[in-house]
């Protein structure tokens, strides 16, 4: 396939990531008081006032968050549905011009590679948004397979902003008229100081939000009005985990990975019914089987009792303190009030209300089993 990817160092094996790089939005960061981490290969604030405070804030108001290192791609090119089909098991064909979806790009065992979200906005012209940690080896994967007449296209000279919480229609449409008639998983393009934005209204909170792709050199000035409105604050990276925790959405390379296959990561609503009849995305034999009998593991959510958060690593363990299952995310939930985790759990004991036991660093921490998400999803799917 062509590709037109100029800035990205790479080998003859394919393209590698690149050492520590800054975000367009690195000295507004910092200059907003933000504490600096290194995350998928940029500095990225991690927070500013606070993570609890940040996180309660995006839940009854609305925050923005910099999200310039997910990998915004643009595909290209007669018969770019079907090609990207062959990849993943959307059904793009049957989705209408300017509405996203979610999907998994997968291998031919059935392992997820990574998650992502892909619009539709023309016959031959597919944009998606991968996870920044993986975006790399997606696009090397990618180019490995798709034919040479597609063209896939990182847009490198783009941020990507995402304004989330029950506020966040209001604080928009002051600044961007015509963003209040879209509605979850609905996209558009506008124009706000003469530069080109593509909005979408989606997010990784549970909250009603959108996402925002900005050409870089006008981020910092969209980033300034978006935070002068009486509902913005700037958020930094932990809120975005708890938040996303609560939500009860997996992050890639902790809670989904090559290993874990879409049903054992109760994904099965990314895999759409055209699909699975016509059985034709990479490692639908399995995913399929396993649709219909079920997995021997699956993604559950636990309540932990007391107050000390079970982190990543933590294993679960049967009566006689055998490893049974292992925590994929984990830590305290400022809307619930309590510890909250992920783990993969053997299917018998994936049913809400099952007790469990955790162990950190030798610690038992009791659990129960609870249905995702944590706290209820907030997306604007239309008037009421």
């Amino acid at each position: 396939m062509s590709e037109t990817i100029d800035s990205q160092a790479h080998s003859d094996d394919g393209y590698e990531e690149p050492a520590i790089l800054p975000l367009p939005l690195d000295a507004w960061h910092r200059a907003k008081g933000g504490r600096m981490v290194e995350f998928a290969g940029y500095h990225m604030p991690v927070q500013y006032e606070g993570i609890m405070a940040e996180h309660l804030w995006t839940r009854e108001a609305a925050g923005l968050f910099d999200v310039s290192h997910m990998g915004q791609l643009t595909f290209t090119g007669e018969g770019v549905v079907p090609a990207l089909e062959a990849l993943m098991p959307a059904d793009i064909a049957g989705l209408a011009f300017n509405r996203a979806r979610y999907s998994l790009l997968l291998d031919a065992e059935s392992g997820i590679l990574d998650d992502l979200m892909l619009t539709r906005q023309a016959e031959d012209r597919v944009y998606m948004v991968v996870n920044g940690a993986t975006k790399y080896d997606d696009i090397g994967h990618m180019i490995e397979q798709l034919p040479d007449d597609i063209t896939l296209n990182l847009m490198e000279d783009h941020a990507l902003l995402a304004l989330q919480g029950p506020k966040a229609v209001d604080a928009l449409a002051r600044l961007i008229p015509g963003v209040a008639d879209l509605v979850f998983m609905q996209a558009a393009a506008f124009e706000w100081q003469g530069h080109a934005l593509w909005i979408s209204r989606s997010g990784y909170t549970g909250e009603d939000g959108f996402e925002i792709s900005v050409p870089a050199e006008a981020a910092e000035a969209l980033a300034d009005v978006l935070v002068a409105q009486p509902e913005v604050k700037p958020i930094g990276l932990g809120a975005r985990d708890s938040l996303r925790l609560e939500a009860g959405l997996p992050l890639y390379g902790h809670d989904l990975s090559p290993e874990t296959t879409p049903v054992m990561a109760d994904l099965g609503f990314a895999l759409f019914k055209r699909r699975r009849e016509t059985a034709d995305f990479p490692g639908a034999a399995r995913i399929l089987k396993e649709r219909e009998q079920g997995a021997a593991t699956k993604r559950v959510g636990l309540l932990v009792e007391g107050r000390q958060p079970v982190r990543e690593g933590a294993i679960v363990v049967d009566a006689a303190g055998k490893e049974i299952g292992q925590v994929t995310s984990g830590g305290f939930a400022p809307t619930v009030g309590a510890p909250i985790a992920m783990a993969y759990v053997p299917a018998a004991l994936a049913v809400p209300g099952t007790r469990v036991q955790l162990q950190q660093r030798g610690k038992p921490h009791d659990a129960t089993v609870a249905a995702l998400p944590f706290v209820p999803h907030r997306y604007f799917r239309g008037v009421k």
